[in-house]
Parts: C-alpha cells; structure tokens; sequence
C-alpha cells in the first residue's frame, strides 16, 4: 500500500475538499482519499503507483495548486498487532 501526501494551494472549505476528493476518485483507483483545507493536503492510500503529472493534472483541472507530492510506504497499524510480530503476542 502507498501513501501519497499532496500539499494543495486554494483550498477555502469542505466543499473546496469534496471536489478535490471528487477530482482523485474519478480518475484513479484509489482505496481512500481524505482533503483537510485546514492543513492545505490531500491524503491518498492507494494500492498501486499514481503517475505525479496525472495526479497534478487531475487536481488542478479543479482550480486548486499543488504545490508539492510526497510518496511513502504505508502499512495499516491496527489496534491489535497480532501477527505482525512473530513470537510475540
């Protein structure tokens, strides 16, 4: 699984989130995306590789800026680890 952190430029409100959300899903298969306008990123889990300049186009298709992507191994960390480390239970 891949963790892909896009800080974004222009987002105001939950609807500037919604698009944003709306723009990724329509594109790509993607397991989660979630947009804080607050914290200026968009957050997507996905299981395969997402090409940047699809990403970036897709996105500023909407109006908004990005400013920046980031990719990075993502493992689910749940609240029971068992089986996650072996002999230890």
């Amino acid at each position: 699984m891949l963790k892909i952190t896009v800080k974004i430029d222009g987002m105001m409100c939950g609807m500037c989130e919604s698009h944003i959300n709306d723009a990724v899903r329509r594109v790509f298969p993607v397991k989660k995306v979630s947009s804080s306008h607050g914290k200026g990123e968009t957050i997507i889990l996905t299981e395969n590789d997402i090409e940047e300049t699809a990403l970036r186009s897709a996105i500023e298709a909407t109006g908004y800026k990005v400013l920046s992507v980031t990719k990075e191994p993502y493992e689910k960390k749940g609240l029971f680890p068992f089986g996650k480390e072996k002999g230890k239970r």
